[in-house]
């Protein structure tokens, strides 16, 4: 069986209580980095079952608590039960939403896995040394629960540099899918799984975007870092005016295109703009719109950036809310893990004062419920946005 590392004396808490995290400095003994381990309390009982890391200050990510047996057969059962979860949602085959994530690797009960879904094409991620292990069996799974055309492994996430992995980008099973097609609450989709960014698309934000695209309706929209243009193209097919998208990059604005021909959007009503974000708000001070949305990039990386990424965030919430009309709608996202909901909301105040404004909040829209936030362990919880009304004094 698989070796046993002993807690410390007090450290016993966590893993008793269901969290998947143990840090190092609640083990007595190492093992080998990335070994399937068993972890015991200083009586010899086993608390958990799970994947060792040497490099990272997270030892063990448990995968059962318990003994058990870290199998094809245990991840297709944890898999299985992932998919059936978002099945109870209202998403895959034969509903309006054929893109969602299948699998939100401790939230679903298996730590350093990632498994999205577009249509009939499979895209994961593997963040840890332990699950890199296990990569034949976790693409044998995927095959027979899910039965798709291609399968795709989209391991470059920063994360693994610190499990001494390198990134990792290519075809498990099938051809290359090129750009891939499908549905989000019927809207259609288009994701670059082999060059796009996270697995392909942003799939986080379909409550936010199904929340907003109606309140859009007849409004000029700007959609600042779009991207691919979905929320965009959502405000559009539920009646907006028209829609202008500002992204820094060249390949998201040209994918913009491509899903707005899939929607058949006209043209003149959706355009694009390759801009840095930061330096187009500085230039357009006086621009007016009914509706501005922001979905930035995670500005802070990590702790020791908090309060930088926190100005950047305030300069960037304070510059665009001055460009939303009186009486019109600003949305505003964050997906930084580092900063708190009610971080972003002190944020939003202090932001709103220095730019003459007043605030009603409408809506706070959290991440997705198929990147669902378990009760044992909250630090799934990373996305939220804030739709806010918008008065002048």
């Amino acid at each position: 069986m698989y070796p046993i590392l002993k807690l410390k004396e007090g450290k016993e808490a966590a893993v008793g209580f269901r969290h998947p995290w143990i840090f190092s400095g609640a083990l007595e003994n190492k093992a080998e980095h990335g070994a399937l381990v068993r972890v015991a309390d200083k009586h010899g009982k086993i608390l958990g079952t799970g994947t060792y890391s040497r490099s990272s200050s997270i030892a063990m990510r448990v995968f059962a608590f318990g003994d058990a047996v870290i199998d094809r057969v245990w991840l297709k059962a944890k898999i299985a039960e992932a998919q059936a979860s978002r099945a109870l949602l209202g998403y895959g085959p034969g509903t309006d939403t054929t893109g969602y994530r299948c699998v939100f690797g401790e939230a679903d009960g298996v730590p350093g896995l990632v498994v999205d879904r577009y249509n009939d094409v499979i895209v994961f991620q593997i963040a840890t040394a332990g699950l890199d292990r296990l990569r034949e069996d976790v693409v044998a799974v995927l095959q027979e629960v899910f039965q798709p055309r291609a399968i795709v492994e989209r391991s470059d996430v920063p994360s693994r540099r610190e499990e001494n992995l390198e990134p990792v980008s290519a075809v498990r099973f099938g051809q290359d899918p090129g750009l891939v097609s499908f549905s989000e609450h019927g809207r259609t989709g288009l994701a670059d799984v082999m060059n796009g960014q996270k697995t392909g698309a942003f799939l986080d934000q379909k409550d936010l975007r199904s929340f907003v695209a109606p309140l859009a309706k007849d409004k000029e929209v700007l959609n600042l870092f779009s991207h691919a243009g979905a929320a965009g193209i959502a405000a559009l097919k539920a009646g907006a005016a028209r829609v202008h998208n500002v992204d820094g990059s060249a390949d998201a604005l040209a994918l913009a295109a491509e899903t707005a021909k899939a929607n058949d959007v006209p043209a003149d009503r959706f355009t694009t703009e390759k801009s840095d974000v930061f330096q187009w708000l500085g230039a357009h001070a006086a621009d007016a719109w009914d509706v501005v949305l922001m979905d930035p990039p995670a500005l802070i990386k990590s702790a020791k950036d908090a309060e930088e990424g926190k100005k950047a965030y305030h300069f960037l919430n304070r510059a665009a809310m001055k460009l939303v009309k009186n009486g019109g709608l600003f949305v505003t996202s964050s997906c930084s893990h580092f900063l708190k909901e009610e971080d972003l909301a002190f944020i939003l105040r202090r932001a709103s004062v220095q730019a003459g404004v007043d605030l009603q909040v409408l809506r706070v829209v959290r991440q997705s419920p198929d990147h669902p936030v378990s009760v044992y362990f909250p630090e799934g919880a990373y996305l939220q946005s804030f739709v806010c009304r918008v008065r002048r004094s």
